[in-house]
């Protein structure tokens, strides 16, 4: 199983709560479209320190493969047009389990 980790910060900081809400609404209606991605949890950060990221993104794929696919649906190019808008800084991990 690997697993795919993502911290985003967005640029405006005033709307930060907000984008993280659609964003994970739009995170959230990959699960049921891709087949690959067995597992996502997308969590909006409580923590309002300068450092911390607003939101992070959790997702389980059987193998490299899975996740290249998840990346190059359709359906997340289109959430990732839109992050490209409004995204700051991104920090990323894949592991196995």
């Amino acid at each position: 199983m690997l697993r795919h980790i993502v911290m985003m910060k967005f640029r405006n900081r005033e709307t930060a709560k907000e984008t993280a809400g659609k964003v994970k609404t739009m995170l959230d209606g990959l699960v049921p479209v891709i087949n690959e991605l067995k597992r996502m949890e997308v969590g909006i950060n409580v923590n309002t320190k300068p450092a911390a990221y607003d939101l992070v993104l959790t997702a389980d794929f059987d193998d490299e493969a899975g996740l290249n696919a998840y990346r190059a649906h359709p359906d997340h190019v289109k959430i990732l047009d839109f992050m490209k808008e409004v995204v700051d800084k991104t920090t990323v991990v894949d592991y196995y389990l």
